[in-house]
C-alpha cells in the first residue's frame, strides 16, 4: 500500500524564544514492513543543524530556533510504501540488547494494578495468545478516552484513571508485558483511518518479543496487530525514547501547539 503523508505541527510563543532546541524523530526508515520513497522536512523559524541515527537505529533530526522567533512550524511530507506482515516485525536486531527492553522506565514502572494484569502471561518466552488477551483485558479496563491523560501520565496512573489514549495504552502493555520478564518496546508512527483523510493525530503501539517469531507489534487502542496501513516512525522503551518531537527553550514565553495531519493513498 502507498501512503502519502502530509504532517505539520506548528508552535506559536507571546514572545520571542531566546534559544531553543527541537530533536525530530519524524523520518520513517526503510525496513522490512516499509519502503520510504521520498521524504522531506520543511522548516519556518528555525534551522537545521545536525541528522543522526540514536540508539534504537531512529533518524533524528536537531532544530535550533532562530533567535527572536514566535512560531515555528515543522512539516513533514513523503510517500512510503507499506508491505503485510501481519504485525510481525521479526528478528530484527540494533545495537540496543534485549535486556534492554525488560528494564522499566519511570513512565513503565509496573505498580500493583499493572501487576495484576500481568498474571494473564505464564509463558517467559511470549505467547501470542496470553499477549492478545492481555491487549483486551487493557482496553477494557482503562478504554479509549475515558480518562484525561496528557504525555507526562505514567502506565499505572493511566490504568488507575480508567482510561487513556494509545500512549497510555502502549506503555500499560508494555509494563506488564516486561513485567512478566519478556522484552517489549514502544513505537510511534502513523496510522491511516479508512473514513478519512485528515487524521486526528499521530500514533503509538507496542511491540513485544516472542521466541521464535521476533519483534510482533500490538495496537490495543485498536485491538488489531498492525497492517499494512500503519508506518514506523521511531522505537524505545518508553514514550519519551520514540517521542517525535522532544525539546526545550529558554525564556518566559508561553507555547501553544496546532497539529494538521493528512494520510491517503
Amino acid at each position: 500500500m502507498k501512503l502519502k503523508i502530509t504532517h505539520t505541527t506548528r508552535y506559536s510563543y507571546d514572545m520571542p524564544v531566546l534559544y531553543g532546541l527541537q530533536q525530530l524523530r519524524l523520518t520513517p526508515v526503510t525496513d522490512r514492513q516499509q519502503t520510504v520513497l521520498n521524504w522531506d522536512i520543511a522548516i519556518e523559524g528555525g534551522t537545521r543543524e545536525l541528522s543522526c541515527t540514536d540508539q534504537y537505529n531512529n533518524h533524528c533530526t536537531l532544530i535550533q530556533a532562530k533567535d527572536g522567533a514566535t512560531q515555528i512550524a515543522l512539516t513533514v511530507s513523503g510517500e512510503v510504501e507499506t508491505h503485510s506482515s501481519d504485525g510481525i516485525y521479526g528478528k530484527v536486531y540494533g545495537t540496543a540488547p534485549l535486556w534492554h527492553f525488560k528494564q522499566s522506565t519511570n513512565r513503565t514502572m509496573a505498580g500493583s494494578g499493572i501487576a495484576k494484569l500481568s498474571e494473564l502471561i505464564t509463558d517467559s518466552g511470549g505467547n501470542l495468545n496470553e499477549l492478545h488477551s492481555l491487549s483486551e483485558k487493557i482496553l477494557a479496563a482503562a478504554p479509549y478516552g475515558k480518562a484525561v491523560t496528557d504525555v507526562t501520565t505514567t502506565a499505572e496512573q493511566a490504568l488507575g484513571l480508567g482510561g487513556g489514549v494509545c500512549q497510555d495504552h502502549a506503555q500499560i502493555f508494555i509494563s506488564a508485558v516486561r513485567h512478566a520478564g519478556i522484552p517489549a518496546r514502544y513505537v510511534s508512527g502513523y496510522l491511516m483511518m479508512d473514513d478519512r483523510i485528515d487524521q486526528d493525530a499521530s500514533h503509538a503501539w507496542a511491540e513485544a518479543h516472542i521466541d521464535g517469531l521476533g519483534w510482533v507489534a500490538f495496537d490495543v487502542s485498536n485491538g488489531i496487530s498492525p497492517d499494512e496501513r500503519y508506518v514506523r516512525l521511531a522505537v524505545g522503551r518508553d514514550s519519551i525514547d520514540a517521542a517525535p518531537v522532544s525539546g526545550m527553550r529558554m525564556g518566559n514565553a508561553r507555547e501553544t501547539m496546532s497539529v494538521s495531519l493528512q494520510i491517503q493513498q
